[in-house]
């Protein structure tokens, strides 16, 4: 089992999983064999929001404001985004397998609690790049709804039913996982730059040794 770093700097946010929740997933960073949780503080989820464009740098600053007025709620709420991320790794690496079924059930029914208990609006906003995104709009609680366009994403993949697309990265002791949208349904790594890079260096020098 990977071993917690003891004081680990938060890396960047690297988003590699071509799906909003296996991004979210890989914020559980499990390389090299040490586990660094690169949204373990409330302002790195809302800095990670930011940078998956699920949020603007408005919405940003408010909700960093609102966690300094109400930090029992922004506790509250990085402990629901950890739960969500427990189930939703357990899908990117069980909801393919022999218990696929027990695992997707599983999930849905944690995604399920999140929306019945979401209270807001939905909306389609345009970025400052030209994008169109989805938004959750939450009435009430500053906190409400956070994970919503997460859950949102989970669940299109379960309505596409593209578990087979999942990939976990060939890498060596990397921990990442991504959706495989290539034709020939072939990638095998989560960036040719890093872990593909290495391999192919690993394999080189095997041949020469």
């Amino acid at each position: 089992m990977p071993r917690a770093a003891a004081s680990p700097t938060p890396p960047g946010f690297t988003l590699l999983g071509g799906r909003l929740w296996l991004d979210l997933v890989n914020t559980d960073d499990v390389r090299q064999d040490v586990r660094v949780d690169t949204i373990g503080e409330f302002d790195r989820f809302v800095a990670w929001l930011l940078t998956a464009g699920v949020i603007d740098a408005d919405r940003a600053e408010a909700l960093q404001r609102r966690a300094i007025e109400q930090p029992s709620g922004a506790a509250a709420a990085l402990v629901e985004v950890r739960r969500l991320r427990a189930a939703l790794r357990a899908l990117a690496e069980k909801g393919n397998g022999a218990s696929a079924t027990a695992t997707r059930e599983a999930t849905l029914a944690e995604l399920n609690r999140i929306l019945s208990r979401a209270v807001g609006t939905r909306r389609i906003d345009r970025t400052e790049e030209g994008r169109y995104v989805r938004r959750f709009i939450p009435v009430g609680d500053a906190f409400g709804g956070l994970v919503i366009p997460i859950v949102e994403s989970a669940m299109d993949s379960f309505v596409r039913g593209e578990f087979d697309r999942i990939r976990a990265c060939a890498g060596r002791r990397c921990g990442r996982h991504f959706a495989d949208d290539t034709r020939s349904r072939t990638r095998r790594w989560c960036e040719m730059r890093g872990c593909g890079n290495r391999a192919k260096a690993r394999r080189r020098r095997q041949r020469q040794g």
